[in-house]
């Protein structure tokens, strides 16, 4: 059932950050309860056209950003990640909880149709102090954060190989190749994770 935090649509301005050469750029955001999507447009004028991009939202991580008051991260259980910014800390807030209460209402449907695995036993005496959930979104963004770095040096490196006189070198196309699979395993490890 719907809580009224989640019954209706949630839409408005937000910020979002497409990459170093454009930095930020308004879209006009939609939250779907009734599809557990954030959709996103150019323009709130194509709202009702189909969405530059869908998130789906179940196992999804909503982590308010460190560096301001403004600014979160929606990083997809498929490993997609995208960065927001709202107009005030206030809004921010009312993004962050409607996002967390559909991710959390999604979750929990796939959660009940999928028996969770027996937990495993901890009889470590030297662990004292549980981690709290906060604690593990703010280390998957982190680690999120991390892995979109890697994906930067590896796309550099192609492109470095690609456009060099030795782009034929066997040495370097098992680099390119190695990168490129260190890459999309550790991010599979990490989808894995969020599941």
């Amino acid at each position: 059932m719907m809580s009224v935090q989640t019954r209706y649509p949630y839409e408005g301005l937000l910020h979002k950050y497409t990459n170093a050469m454009k930095g930020w750029q308004y879209r006009w955001f939609i939250l779907s309860p009734e599809t557990g999507e954030l959709h996103y447009f150019l323009t709130e004028m194509e709202k009702s056209q189909k969405p530059r991009c869908s998130i789906y939202l179940a196992g999804a991580v909503i982590a308010p950003s460190d560096e301001d008051s403004t600014t979160f991260t929606v990083n997809s259980a498929t490993g997609d990640m995208i960065k927001l910014r709202a107009a005030d800390a206030r809004a921010r807030q009312e993004w962050v909880d409607k996002l967390r209460a559909v991710t959390e209402m999604y979750t929990r449907a796939i959660a009940s149709s999928h028996p969770p695995l027996p937990p495993r036993e901890h009889n470590n005496p030297s662990i004292r102090n549980p981690v709290s959930k906060i604690e593990v979104l703010d280390a998957f963004a982190n680690c999120r954060e991390q892995l979109i770095k890697v994906e930067k040096h590896t796309v550099a490196l192609s492109q470095t190989i690609e456009n060099s006189s030795f782009n034929l070198d066997q040495d370097l196309l098992v680099l390119k190749a190695t990168a490129h699979a260190t890459f999309h395993t550790l991010n599979q490890c990490l989808n894995i994770l969020y599941q």
